[in-house]
């Protein structure tokens, strides 16, 4: 009797020790990450969009990793002229600034990444560019997610663009 008590203590010891190694034992392993945005398009200064990562763990589980991750912003695409998409950095948030509390915000001078194919009487809005955003946290990276950025005031209506970029939120 004793003997099987003393190997269920070991077995059961050991089976921690490995379990330890591999991640909460309640949670298991990271498996990925998603990532998910609150809106894809950001309007004007300080237009924002909250991004949630979340961890996906081999026993199913899934647990917030906003303030875990590091997010990893890059252009893609061009501007509403036909450039480059001004690249952003921790260091140089230019154009998006996401914290590490996964708010992206639209930065000054954001550069659009829509382009008026229509008239300035009736404007037709194409998606020229946007900004990808992914997360990485114990070296795994996360889906991406996209982002737009318009002008906060967009088209006034009836009449001409005025130079806005995008559409108002409320006419997609």
């Amino acid at each position: 009797m004793k003997r099987t008590i003393l190997l269920a203590t070991l077995f059961a010891a050991a089976l921690f020790i490995l379990l330890a190694g591999c991640g909460d034992p309640a949670i298991g392993t990271l498996q990925s990450i998603t990532l998910t945005t609150s809106t894809s398009d950001l309007y004007g200064e300080g237009g924002a969009a909250q991004l949630t990562a979340t961890g996906n763990y081999t026993s199913k589980a899934t647990n917030t990793l906003n303030g875990k991750v590091t997010y990893t912003v890059t252009p893609v695409g061009t501007t509403e002229e036909g450039g480059s998409l001004s690249a952003t950095s921790a260091t140089n948030p230019q154009t998006v600034s996401v914290s590490t509390t996964g708010l992206a915000e639209a930065i000054a001078p954001f550069v659009c990444t829509w382009h008026n194919d229509g008239t300035t009487t009736t404007p037709s809005w194409v998606l020229t560019g946007s900004y990808e955003v992914v997360a990485t946290f114990q070296n795994i990276t996360s889906n991406p997610v996209y982002l737009a950025i318009a002008s906060a005031a967009g088209e006034p209506a009836p009449s001409a663009d005025n130079g806005a970029c995008g559409p108002t939120p409320t006419s997609q």
